[in-house]
């Protein structure tokens, strides 16, 4: 799609996940003479969200990626700044859009799995928003309250403690379907797209007052996996010719792989977890990565949609566009799959996060960017398939990863300017960088007690589903996704459950 327009500033993160915030020609023409915006001016402006899950930065718009051509990102990216070293506050669908909507670290709003997160009267950004006299409208999914996704999915949070190795996906694999005129593959998300199109066409150009609309996407997280039964996962990659045959299939890298020997222990239970422990041809996985590849392309199609709504009714004089995915995907990197301010008006007091726009060019002359936020990034990670709480901090090339209680499960040091892969840990190698970091994250949070809150909530959520079933018990744990592995010897894992329950408190 062609545009010749007046682009006054975007900010482009990505590396775990991504994010562009983006504003049209006009959004800031209400600045004073001296170049200032006042709050009053500043909130005239629309803001659109539009946040897809699972779309990695790293794979999809890096300088080195010559994979696929995304013509409505890059247009959004080619114009602003682009940050390459962004990551997701907690890389799995709910609390990472918990930490989006509320503004805080998941350990704050204890977001700790996929049914585990905000309440559903939470004070969110947009409801701020629409109290400072914003109009407000949502289509699609936004997955940060509490009560959602499968059984199987919080049982497997809860029960991660457990000295079991259960599947609990179904293994990768790829499904072409239509034909090479079949540009809309994910029903349900064009849906979304077309009501939100139609939305600001007839609806946004007729308010009185200044809008936020958010618009959330499945896409590009691959697709339910029938054959893991009524509570499967996502473990398909699905797109159709149309897609497939605009990837550039030999310039997709097959990532390097640590001989099992050599994994980390939580790398491997999550490697096992996801299914991902058996046999992959390199065919098999450049289908993988390739299915991936077009499944961002239409992803970026979707906002394209956005965009060109927003030129031809004239509002994006006056918008700000924000393009952001909750989390990234590995696509077999690491033998896994999955991931795991602007509006002018007072900011709470108690948000985490700190505002990008420093960061842009326009602004380093007026802030002094090192002043207004530190030099490390934090992200967290508390549901399944990972066998121990899991936090991160990286500051320069240096990414530092401790488990649990910073005890019982080693940790993990990467130079990331030597090995952008991480698979050679020099933890031990640097044990100076290790223990400041370590000081530094413990600055951050007590990770050993949060560890232990964590681990507490899991079991008494597990034993209260466990009572609530009754005599029924036995048959519905017998059928979660897991089932094909449970079924072969369900008396040990029964057991072992109940060595669990029973056991002392560990993290």
């Amino acid at each position: 799609m062609e545009r010749s327009l007046d682009l006054n500033r975007s900010v482009v993160t990505t590396a775990i996940g991504i994010l562009i915030v983006f504003a049209f020609h006009g959004a800031d023409s209400s600045r004073s003479d001296s170049g200032i915006a006042t709050r009053e001016q500043q909130v005239a402006a629309n803001i659109v969200l539009v946040t897809c899950d699972s779309l990695d930065g790293r794979l999809t718009f890096s300088p080195q990626n010559q994979t696929i051509k995304l013509p409505n990102i890059n247009f959004m990216k080619d114009s602003g700044a682009v940050f390459l070293n962004a990551y997701s506050n907690s890389p799995i669908c709910c609390p990472s859009r918990a930490a989006l909507w509320s503004g805080r670290f998941v350990h704050l709003t204890e977001s700790w799995n996929n049914f585990k997160c905000l309440n559903h009267d939470y004070p969110t950004w947009m409801k701020i928003l629409q109290k400072y006299g914003y109009y407000t409208k949502v289509y699609g999914k936004t997955d940060y309250t509490s009560g959602h996704h499968s059984v199987s999915n919080r049982v497997e949070a809860w029960t991660r403690d457990v000295k079991f190795l259960l599947r609990q996906e179904g293994r990768p694999t790829t499904v072409l379907t239509g034909n090479e005129s079949t540009v809309r593959v994910m029903d349900h998300d064009w849906q979304n797209v077309d009501e939100a199109t139609k939305w600001i066409r007839y609806k946004a150009t007729q308010l009185d007052q200044p809008f936020v609309l958010s618009l959330g996407l499945n896409l590009p997280h691959p697709y339910p996996t029938p054959s893991m039964g009524e509570a499967c996962g996502g473990s398909t990659f699905k797109t159709s010719p149309y897609w497939l045959k605009k990837v550039k299939y030999h310039s997709i890298r097959i990532p390097k792989w640590l001989a099992f020997s050599e994994m980390h222990p939580v790398d491997f239970y999550s490697s096992y977890t996801k299914n991902c422990t058996g046999n992959f041809t390199n065919q098999d996985i450049l289908g993988i990565r390739s299915f991936y590849y077009a499944m961002c392309a239409e992803t970026d199609l979707m906002l394209g949609e956005i965009l060109t709504a927003l030129h031809d009714t004239g509002l994006e004089n006056n918008t700000y566009v924000i393009f952001t995915s909750d989390h990234g995907e590995l696509a077999m990197e690491h033998r896994q799959f999955y991931k795991m301010n602007i509006a002018g008006i007072p900011v709470p007091g108690n948000i985490s996060g700190y505002s990008l726009f420093p960061l842009l060019k326009e602004f380093e002359e007026e802030v002094s960017v090192k002043k207004l936020r530190p030099d490390w990034i934090f992200s967290e990670f508390h549901g399944c398939n990972v066998n121990a709480s899991t936090y991160m901090i990286r500051t320069g090339h240096w990414k530092y990863v401790a488990y649990a209680d910073g005890i019982t499960v080693p940790s993990q040091l990467f130079d990331l300017s030597a090995d952008p892969d991480e698979l050679k840990n020099v933890a031990i190698k640097y044990l100076d960088v290790t223990s400041a970091l370590d000081k530094k994250l413990r600055s951050i949070l007590n990770y050993p007690e949060v560890s232990k809150t964590v681990h507490q909530y899991n079991k008494l959520q597990f034993v209260k589903w466990k009572r609530s079933l009754g005599k029924n018990y036995t048959d519905v744990i017998a059928n979660l996704r897991w089932h094909e592995d449970w079924q072969k010897d369900p008396a040990t894992y029964e057991n072992a459950i109940k060595k669990w329950l029973y056991s002392p408190a560990r993290m």
